[in-house]
């Protein structure tokens, strides 16, 4: 017995049911439902959607942190000149003090 094309697909197409079938499950009030592929894939573009929204998210803190940090470190330089610039003034002042 030679094998068509036709048995071929039919065969396809049972063997996708049975994957089908291994989906089925049972509703609250006893009728059964199948979850085609289009749920898996709507679902799977919802969540990768969502992960680029958390990810924008997380890029947008990620930046404002850092903004954060370099604000503070300017403000920590600029300390730092005044403090050195007031111990300058005061090393001058107290070495010409004994004069």
């Amino acid at each position: 017995m030679a094998v068509t094309k036709e048995t071929e697909a039919g065969s396809d197409l049972d063997s996708c049911l049975d994957s089908d079938l291994a989906k089925t499950t049972r509703e609250p009030w006893g009728q059964a439902s199948c979850k085609p592929a289009q749920d898996d894939q709507l679902r799977r573009e919802r969540r990768l959607m969502k992960n680029r929204e958390a990810a924008r998210e997380c890029r947008r803190k990620k930046k404002e942190y850092v903004k954060c940090l370099e604000n503070h470190l300017a403000m920590l330089e600029n300390q730092n000149k005044t403090l050195i610039e007031e111990l300058k003034a005061l090393k001058y002042i107290y070495s010409h003090k004994g004069q």
